[in-house]
């Protein structure tokens, strides 16, 4: 499974014609505690780029945007359940939503994890 990362902090993890997506963990370091998360449905269409989730903390409210468009298979209810998982598992358990791919060409813009490390090295 390929993980490939956005400079908005997102990470999309592919598997056959499905990506799963979440924030880095370097994203929710910044956000501070997690305390809501807005996802969107099933049968949602999303564009990348574009507005996809909300995560709010006790510092801000943030939005999550899609790193490739498709439509939407499956949200994560376990993280509107207990939205601290984006905290504790950011890159794992606390994955946000599953999309089916539209194009798969969108993959090859978004980084590998080497090159978001330096990314977010070089940022901050």
């Amino acid at each position: 499974m390929t993980k490939k990362f956005t400079k908005d902090h997102e990470w999309v993890q592919v598997d056959g014609d499905v990506a799963t997506v979440g924030v880095t963990d370097f994203a929710q370091s910044q956000l501070g505690d997690v305390v809501f998360v807005e996802l969107p449905e099933a049968g949602r269409v999303l564009e990348q780029g574009k507005e996809a989730a909300v995560v709010e903390s006790v510092k801000a409210a943030s939005d999550v945007y899609a790193p490739v468009s498709g439509t939407v298979v499956e949200a994560n209810q376990s993280l509107v359940d207990d939205p601290s998982m984006v905290n504790s598992a950011a890159e794992t358990e606390g994955w946000f939503f599953k999309i089916q791919l539209k194009d798969t060409s969108e993959l090859d813009g978004l980084m590998d994890e080497a090159a978001y490390k330096a990314f977010v090295e070089e940022a901050h």
